[in-house]
């Protein structure tokens, strides 16, 4: 039987530089892609670096591979992550003109590397959504209800009694048998499931601290419980925007555009039935949203993210801005065009039998044709157009081209339809790739959690990058 050093020395590298050789062939023809990149320490507390990528390929697949969790063992500057994250990219063979931007969390860290690279940056929305809803719920209602929210789970946590108890309390009353819900505070969402939780269970619960003494002060109050369905009915909808937004295998980015405007309009936006504390929440959740993205070179991205997505074109775009986002992605599909033209070398036409004879031989006289008396001399020959004429009319042949349900799969859409607009789909294979949440890092992290645990947390960092190389990419 094979050994565990056998595993370790011959398998292992062997399968990685299979699984690696593969990913390479398949980086080697990307036009363009986006990344995604995170920082994260170890049980072992041996800090790490992940970077993933982001590309769509001509069969208009989105593609993501988890390209290394390297060995970061410096001071986490912006400095140093900046000149981490252009080696990375070297040591792929990624060209830095080709990436269309880089999508990570608010770390002044992280800002500051992409700053020193001068590359293009997208915001988390799952990051930017948790940090308006901290904001919105700085109340000092609010405070008190979720403080008591947290103490009830948090007495049912401590001890396996209760919990058996509020099992037993669920059937009498013919709840559903749920466990109540932790807040994690680095976890999207996770205080909205711990309030509906408490909702749901609350005869359950107020029926088992009842019995004891040390535990009736720990009953919610019916005003605590009027401000926890009031916050469960603010922050209820965003859940779910949070969860669609964070997948790898479908266009993400050219949603945002659409949700914000959803989001001012109906979803978040104050209603008649509102209580005052509802309104208030609201108001600062989309007073924060609306002041992050409003950032001009962010708002471009996703115009231009929303522009290609054949569901959305430019009808969540600014009347004034339509425009300049026309003229835009006009100009960087000339700028591609020049760069296919100059990697591309002309071919040079093999000279024909006429080409090649003998001038000292006199050509034969052809006989004129009944036919060539009815020709007509043509008046003026119509110039061919330029190739911005063409650009133009290919971005006002796809504005002009019948509207998309919004649930139809804008690849497939594009996959259709290249060959009527061959030069504006290179233009969305470069900007539907790109990620709108950092979620692929963490879940690039959540594999290293599983493979560096309690009993391998001597793994060395060679032997880590192996493994989550393996267990993302081996297909």
């Amino acid at each position: 039987m094979p050994s565990r050093k056998y595993f370790r020395q011959v398998e292992l590298p062997s399968l990685y530089m299979s699984c690696l050789s593969e990913v390479e062939n398949e980086l080697r023809d990307v036009a363009h892609f986006a990344t995604n990149t995170d920082l994260w320490t170890s049980r072992s507390t041996q800090p790490y670096m992940s970077l993933t990528i982001h590309f769509i390929t001509s069969n208009w697949t989105l593609c993501s591979r988890c390209l290394q969790t390297s060995y970061f063992p410096g001071d986490h500057t912006g400095d140093l992550i900046a000149q981490g994250l252009r080696e990375s990219l070297q040591s792929w063979g990624l060209q830095e003109n080709r990436q269309v931007c880089v999508t990570t969390d608010n770390a002044t860290n992280n800002i500051r590397a992409l700053q020193l690279n001068n590359w293009t940056r997208l915001q988390c929305f799952g990051h930017r959504l948790h940090l308006a809803i901290e904001k919105g719920m700085k109340l000092p209602q609010v405070d008190r209800a979720v403080g008591v929210c947290k103490k009830v789970v948090s007495a049912f946590s401590n001890t396996w009694k209760r919990r058996r108890e509020l099992a037993v309390a669920q059937g009498e009353l013919g709840l559903p048998v749920h466990q109540l819900i932790t807040e994690t505070v680095n976890r999207w969402g996770s205080r909205q499931k711990m309030i509906d939780r408490v909702i749901e269970q609350e005869k359950a619960i107020s029926q088992v601290l009842r019995e004891d003494k040390k535990t009736r002060h720990l009953i919610p109050t019916w005003q605590d419980m009027d401000v926890l369905e009031f916050i469960s009915k603010a922050l209820r909808p965003l859940t779910e925007f949070t969860d669609a937004l964070s997948g790898e295998d479908y266009v993400s980015v050219s949603y945002l555009k659409p949700v914000l405007h959803l989001f001012n309009k109906t979803i978040v936006a104050p209603q008649e039935d509102d209580t005052q504390l509802t309104k208030n929440i609201k108001d600062k959740i989309l007073e924060y949203l609306n002041e992050k993205y409003a950032d001009p070179d962010t708002e471009d991205l996703l115009d231009m993210a929303s522009f290609v997505d054949p569901r959305f074109k430019t009808k969540y775009i600014k009347e004034e801005k339509v425009e300049y986002i026309m003229s835009k992605a006009a100009a960087e599909i000339e700028e591609m065009v020049v760069n296919q033209n100059a990697e591309s070398p002309v071919a040079t036409q093999p000279e024909t039998e006429e080409a090649v004879a003998d001038p000292a031989v006199p050509a034969k006289k052809k006989h004129k044709g009944l036919g060539s008396y009815f020709k007509k001399k043509a008046t003026q020959q119509v110039p061919p157009l330029s190739n911005r004429n063409l650009i133009d009319f290919e971005l006002k042949s796809y504005l002009q081209a019948m509207e998309t349900d919004s649930d139809t799969d804008p690849l497939q859409w594009w996959k259709l339809h290249e060959m009527n607009f061959p030069k504006l789909s290179n233009l969305a294979k470069k900007y539907l790739c790109i990620p709108a949440t950092s979620s692929p890092s963490e879940r690039a992290f959540s594999t290293s959690g599983n493979i560096v645990t309690c009993h391998r947390s001597v793994l060395k960092p060679e032997t880590v990058d192996q493994l989550v190389f393996l267990a993302h990419n081996l297909k």
